[in-house]
């Protein structure tokens, strides 16, 4: 009879027993999953496939937003700039040839008021519209334009003099005064046109007007095209306001606003949104937000897109789990017949579901990265920005998470399909 006195710790020596059979009964059971997984590899590797797909995708569309507001938080940055009026919202326009659409009137005259006040820097009134660009008359490209004051110490100059003098068109508002006729572009729109400092180009908001319009090239700049994050050409807010055809109400797409370093930036914000209360004025934070919030519903797409691959990746692996247990039955029946528990077996698949969710994750990340920076290169030639697909930390661990939960979850429905080992001796 089986000595079951009690030890010293408290335990019996059955307990004791069970408890150093323990670790050895967890190889067991991880050696038969195992090795029924690689005796089914086929049907294994297509669920473990089901399981990367959907952690790629989670990791991809996590890495693009979260590259999204990096990279837009950084371009307002570097415009070096604290507050933005603009209209209610920013939309396109296909009026004047296309750009943003201009909801800010009389913008020279606000500018002015607005950089007259003791805690403002500078205000600047900017347009953003399209313009047709050649070095022939007869063959003319569309290439945004930003329009902007002056050179100013916000606009960096790559090569070249840049603007000089001053606004001659703008002639207090008259708009009557002489074209400067002084161009920046940036290296894509150079290259594209094979352009150097000194070269005529054709510009204008309508192919007539461009035909009779001719500007030089002064400088090349990566200020807008790197804001923008496409190939631009800048010149003058008035001129761009006379080629596009807004110059009539003075419409521009936004006052850039700086203010003095010794100014609380909030403080001036209230101030300037209560003397202007038909516009909006926000931070670089406000504004990245707000440009984001029109964009709400690609972010909500990208999420429905995350939650079909994860919901595609468990259905496809609680398919193919739940087919193996299937189509294994006879040898589960003899795995009960020969003494082992269907706990046990139901741990086995238990494991199985975690192996395949585990090789999933793995195999997910080790694709995240390479299809990342191809993302980021062809991003880069469409868009014009580099770095907007991360992989972040934080969506890898996330995706590892659900990884092992949908190889949990189809371990689980398989489980529910295991034979009754009992059945196995009926009729025998």
């Amino acid at each position: 009879m089986a000595d079951r006195r009690p030890r010293r710790d408290g335990r019996s020596r059955d307990e004791a027993g069970r408890l150093r059979s323990l670790p050895r009964r967890l190889r067991a059971i991880v050696g038969l999953a195992w090795g029924d997984l690689t005796y089914a590899s086929g049907r294994s590797l297509l669920a473990v496939f089901g399981v990367a797909l959907a952690v790629l995708t989670l990791v991809l569309l996590g890495g693009a937003s979260a590259g999204v507001l990096d990279t837009g938080a950084q371009q307002f940055e570097q415009a070096d700039r604290d507050l933005w009026l603009t209209g209610e919202a920013i939309g396109l326009t296909v009026a004047g040839g296309g750009g943003f659409e201009a909801t800010v009137h009389d913008s020279h005259d606000l500018a002015a008021e607005i950089e007259a006040r003791d805690d403002v820097s500078t205000a600047a009134p900017m347009a953003f519209q399209t313009l047709y660009v050649g070095t022939e008359s007869d063959e003319l490209e569309t290439v945004v334009a930003t329009g902007v004051p002056g050179g100013g110490s916000a606009i960096s100059i790559a090569d070249g003099e840049g603007f000089s003098g001053p606004d001659t068109h703008y002639a207090d508002g008259a708009y009557d005064g002489p074209l400067s006729g002084q161009l920046l572009v940036d290296e894509a729109t150079a290259d594209r046109f094979d352009l150097e400092v000194g070269d005529d180009v054709y510009l204008g908001g309508s192919l007539s007007t461009a035909r009779q319009t001719r500007y030089e090239v002064v400088g090349t700049s990566e200020t807008f095209s790197s804001f923008l994050g496409t190939a631009t050409v800048t010149l003058r807010t008035s001129e761009l306001q006379t080629l596009s055809g807004t110059a009539g109400t003075d419409a521009a797409t936004m006052i850039a606003i700086t203010v003095d370093d010794d100014a609380d930036v909030a403080a001036v914000r209230e101030d300037l949104q209560a003397a202007h209360p038909e516009y909006a004025i926000r931070t670089n934070e406000e504004q990245l937000e707000a440009v984001i919030g029109h964009q709400t519903a690609i972010f909500v797409g990208a999420g429905l897109l995350a939650g079909v691959a994860v919901l595609t990746g468990a259905a496809l692996t609680a398919t193919l789990l739940s087919l193996h247990v299937y189509l294994r039955r006879e040898t589960f029946r003899t795995l009960g017949a020969i003494g082992i528990s269907r706990r046990t077996i139901a741990g086995m698949v238990m494991v199985q579901g975690g192996l395949i969710g585990l090789g999933g994750w793995l195999i997910g990340i080790a694709l995240a990265y390479p299809a990342a920076s191809g993302l980021n290169a062809l991003v880069a030639r469409i868009v014009g920005y580099e770095g907007l697909v991360t992989v972040p930390s934080i969506a890898i661990s996330a995706s590892g998470v659900i990884a092992l939960g949908l190889g949990t979850l189809a371990a689980t429905i398989a489980v529910w399909r295991l034979p009754d080992p009992a059945s196995s001796t009926q009729g025998g």
